[in-house]
This record gives C-alpha cells, sequence and structure tokens, in this order.
C-alpha cells in the first residue's frame, strides 16, 4: 500500500456508466418491498431484483394503459349513442315544424 495516492484526474459518480435506455436513479423503498422482491428473486433460483422491480412498474403500467384504453372506448362510444340521440331527437323536433 502506498503512503499517498494521487486523486487529482479521478473522476466522481459510477464506475460503470449505465446501459443504453436506462437511467441509474437513488429510490427509497420500503424493506417489505425489498424483503419480498429478493425473496422472489431467491425463491426462482436467483437474478436480479431491480429487474423484477423494473418489469414490475412496466407491467402495472400497461395494465393501467389498458384499462384507461378500455374506460375511453367506453366513454366515447356512449358519446357517440348520446350524440345520435340528440340528432334523431333534433331531426323529429325540425321535421314537426
Amino acid at each position: 500500500m502506498k503512503k499517498e495516492y494521487d486523486f487529482s484526474k479521478g473522476k466522481r459518480g459510477a464506475i460503470d456508466s449505465a446501459p443504453a435506455g436506462k437511467t441509474r436513479i437513488t429510490i427509497r423503498l420500503d424493506n417489505e418491498i425489498i424483503d419480498w422482491f429478493r425473496d422472489q428473486v431467491e425463491a426462482r433460483g436467483g437474478g436480479n431484483y431491480q429487474s423484477m422491480i423494473n418489469q414490475a412498474l412496466k407491467e402495472y403500467i400497461n395494465h393501467k394503459s389498458a384499462a384507461l384504453e378500455e374506460k375511453m372506448k367506453i366513454i366515447v362510444h356512449q358519446g357517440f349513442d348520446e350524440m345520435k340521440q340528440w340528432i334523431l331527437k333534433n331531426k323529429a323536433i325540425s321535421m314537426k315544424n
């Protein structure tokens, strides 16, 4: 071991850069959440609990997006039905006049 080290050319930050499409963040999660994901990884014989959390978040977002899309279809369909009824009602009124 040296008595002194020269850190003048040292760089701050992570040693490994994040792969393309990924962003390194710091996030605080409840211990129970981390423990659950780690237990799942261990039960499956290994892997990465962070990747599992990422996948769970993706599935949640996709589910929410699909649910929102279904709700929008219902709203649009109801809107067309209401508009059709309004048109028919007003058409009947104008035919009487």
